[in-house]
């Protein structure tokens, strides 16, 4: 009877005491935020993460979800392999999708780099490894994300991708991010 009672207050104990199973639910707020810092870091450092791709992911929990678009299967499969090592991360959700291989997308995802990065106002943007404005192209149809420092750079961003000849439509995602 006593080793029955000591097992249920050792129990109940245990289910009362922080970093239990029932906290184990939601991470802290700096765990979270380790998290969060770890899988941006890992995703930025992947090889052959370019211009072309655009890798987004939220984290619930102990979840990471992956989402966005590659030009190649091999980096949909090297960002999750880089993330679930991350220390915290329980279960990764690859929605990340491989956009189909197209001559006529790779001839537009070039002349869009050269329209977009190449033109006087936009310059700065062509400054460093990764560059701020991803350019999205499937079957034709193009997607700008990514972030500039103002409303008219984003404005001259999607003015130079609609200029481009054989574009069906261009949906301009750029967000606003002024500088410091």
């Amino acid at each position: 009877m006593r080793l029955k009672l000591l097992v249920v207050l050792v129990t109940l104990l245990s289910l009362a005491t922080p970093g239990s199973t029932q906290d184990r639910d939601q991470p802290s707020a700096k765990a979270q935020e380790h998290i969060i810092k770890e899988v941006r870091h890992e995703l930025l450092m992947l090889p052959y993460f370019g211009v072309f791709d655009n890798i987004a992911f939220k984290v619930d929990s102990y979840t990471v979800t992956l989402l966005g678009q590659v030009t190649r299967p091999s980096l949909k499969s090297d960002a999750e392999n880089s993330v679930k090592h991350i220390e915290g991360v329980e279960k990764v959700d690859n929605q990340i999708e491989v956009l189909p291989l197209s001559p006529m997308d790779d001839g537009l995802r070039r002349r869009l780099f050269r329209a977009i990065y190449g033109y006087p106002a936009l310059e700065k943007y062509a400054l460093g490894v990764q560059k701020p404005i991803r350019i999205i192209v499937k079957n034709g149809h193009v997607i700008l994300e990514g972030v500039v420092d103002n409303d008219a750079d984003k404005n001259v961003a999607g003015l130079r991708a609609n200029g481009i000849p054989g574009i069906f439509s261009v949906n301009n995602n750029l967000q606003v991010v002024p500088s410091k």
